[in-house]
């Protein structure tokens, strides 16, 4: 097994990854580190996807069948949960809105960083983007498969989901294109869509240079399919280059109006701390606030495992937290606003549901909220937090908790005490933790299958940012850079 691992990768250590570096940078930090070519690029990037089978390290096979067991377990819940219905959970009168609709709306803002770092970012052609870029987009995808999951399962009877799609039917039926639930529908089927596309168009490349570098005969087909005959040239990179231009331009409105549908499920309501204009801008925040947290928690221990420190640098790194700690003060304005507006519209009603929020039988879940969403971002103001890798990791897992959290808040403190005091009721999870962790049993497998077999970083965008990539590079006036092929550096391979 070590056998086949050593002749999978090269044996350079500087092809490897396997420089040893400081991650605090000295000075203002390089956006690629280490004065890598065009084809050491390529060899530390597809190095896990072309190691044989049988040469998978054995973490890696773990972490892959541990993740397809809890997906496994997910599909006989569903099962179960098919056969026995809705009444298996611990929903109740009035609580009838609990630990579905609050995994679906985590894991659609999971699904935001993906967008915002692919899209966005690019549309403003910010260069540090392109290391990260390929993880947050699978990401989204990912993510947003798991809050698919939880829409269509929260319905009950899940056989009648086909009526939510404007489709000929035999009843002459057609959705109520007023309803909340209704938007979510196309919201979210329009995100997987155009988030998917992009996420393709942007590996055709990548995949071609699998294709071309491997020897194993299953390998080439399997990436010359998915590379649609591509070869890099001219024409090829101008269709490209508009093709991932338009779908950027599709993708940045997505960022807004994707979690501003999800956030009008509760604000069209009527029901007091649901029924709140601050919703759309709040939840479009907390939604980048955790995507880039969870984007954060995937990448620090890939960057490691991977060897890639050179190419994820402590500057990706700490562009990110400024990012989380942007968005989290955001979050933190609207918790503070929310008291605020209960108070001063005197509402008795409203002004009660918030202070049941802090001092209610589900106190503790608002404190865990508060303080893994408003205090542990402001610990990134120190730049020795925000550059640390471990303290990013830690703190990205407190954000993700917190996040969870914020939405158990928003969907449980505001039903579990309505108007009549006789229909109070304390709701109690029986059978949804399961649930929830199917969810990330699906997230995670998909993921690790994604590294396994996927280039993780986009490299002909990497290649674009190093110093090579400039035509007026000095290092060509001293005759480097020749014997890396001008091909590898403009078709990627």
């Amino acid at each position: 097994m070590a056998t086949a691992m050593e002749t999978a990768l090269p044996n350079d250590p500087k092809i490897r990854g396997d420089i040893v570096l400081p991650d605090l940078p000295v000075g203002r930090e390089e956006l690629i580190r280490g004065n890598h070519s065009f084809h050491e690029i390529t060899e530390i990037v597809c190095r896990v996807n072309e190691a044989p089978i049988l040469a998978t390290p054995k973490p890696f096979i773990f972490g892959i069948m541990l993740a397809g067991s809890v997906f496994a377990m997910f599909g006989g819940y569903i099962g179960y949960l098919y056969w026995e219905g809705p009444g298996i959970w611990g929903n109740n009168n009035p609580v009838g809105w609990a630990w579905d609709i609050v995994n679906f709306v985590f894991w659609v803002g999971i699904g935001h960083a993906g967008t915002l770092i692919s899209a966005i970012l690019y549309l403003f052609r910010q260069k540090w983007r392109t290391s990260i870029n390929r993880y947050a987009e699978a990401m989204t995808i990912f993510a947003v498969l798991a809050a698919s999951a939880c829409v269509a399962l929260h319905t009950g009877r899940i056989w009648m989901d086909y009526y939510l799609f404007p489709l000929p039917n035999q009843m002459g039926l057609w959705p109520n294109f007023r309803s909340p639930l209704e938007w979510d529908v196309f919201a979210v089927n329009t995100y997987l869509l155009v988030s998917l596309l992009f996420w393709f168009t942007g590996l055709v490349p990548d995949f071609a240079t699998l294709r071309d570098r491997t020897t194993v005969t299953w390998r080439r087909l399997f990436y010359g399919s998915l590379a649609m005959g591509w070869r890099g040239s001219h024409r090829h990179w101008v269709t490209y280059e508009k093709a991932y231009q338009i779908l950027a331009a599709f993708s940045a409105p997505l960022v807004l109006s994707v979690h501003t549908i999800v956030s009008f499920d509760f604000a069209v309501s009527q029901l007091p701390g649901w029924h709140t204009t601050i919703f759309p801008p709040y939840f479009v925040a907390g939604a980048i606030f955790s995507g880039f947290a969870m984007v954060q928690t995937l990448m620090l221990p890939a960057r490691a495992w991977l060897g890639l420190k050179d190419i994820v640098t402590v500057k990706h790194i700490e562009n990110m937290n400024k990012i989380i700690l942007l968005t989290g003060s955001l979050v933190g304005y609207a918790y503070a606003m929310e008291f605020f507006v209960a108070a001063y519209s005197g509402n008795d009603y409203e002004g009660f549901t918030f202070l049941n929020r802090m001092g209610g039988p589900y106190w503790w879940a608002y404190w865990i909220m508060v303080s893994c969403n408003v205090i542990t971002p402001q610990l990134f103001w120190f730049r020795k937090i925000r550059t640390s890798v471990a303290a990013s990791f830690i703190l990205s897992i407190f954000v993700n908790i917190g996040m969870w959290f914020e939405r158990f808040v928003i969907t449980v403190t505001s039903l579990h005490r309505d108007a009549l005091v006789s229909s109070w009721e304390y709701f109690v999870p029986v059978t949804e933790v399961l649930f929830l962790l199917g969810t990330f049993g699906l997230f995670f497998f998909c993921f690790l299958l994604f590294v396994r077999f996927f280039p993780v970083i986009a490299m002909s965008e990497v290649k674009g940012v190093l110093p090579q990539a400039n035509p007026h590079w000095e290092g060509y006036h001293k005759g480097e850079g020749h014997g890396h092929g001008t091909a590898e550096g403009a078709g990627g391979h």
